[in-house]
């Protein structure tokens, strides 16, 4: 196995087009549960989807092409670098929207 397939890094990605309204959240946390990666991802007001994600670069890979296949999903670009490891994480989740806070805080 190379460093390629096995090395453990942590991503934070901002991902933008049009990612909202179209599934992308349920693909990315079905798509990271399929390939054993951890994480989680949000809505952002902007527009974006943000996310961390923890596994080989292999399973990042693969989480984002099977993500880019969806119906009407249209990633345009993508922001990512490379954060910290979060130890005994289990799981990937979508987390709560800081949209839907958004409101509360402009009033």
């Amino acid at each position: 196995m190379s460093d390629y397939d096995s090395k453990i890094i942590r991503k934070q990605i901002r991902v933008y087009g049009s990612v909202q309204g179209v599934g992308f959240r349920y693909r990315t946390e079905h798509a990271a549960e399929s390939v054993g990666a951890t994480g989680w991802v949000r809505n952002d007001p902007d527009g974006s989807v943000f996310m961390e994600i923890q596994g080989t670069e292999e399973q990042i890979d693969k989480v984002f092409m099977m993500v880019s296949q969806g119906t009407y999903v249209n990633i345009e670009k993508m922001d990512a670098k490379t954060i910290p490891l979060v130890e005994d994480e289990r799981g990937f989740h979508t987390r709560e929207s800081l949209g839907d806070f958004w409101g509360l805080w402009h009033r």
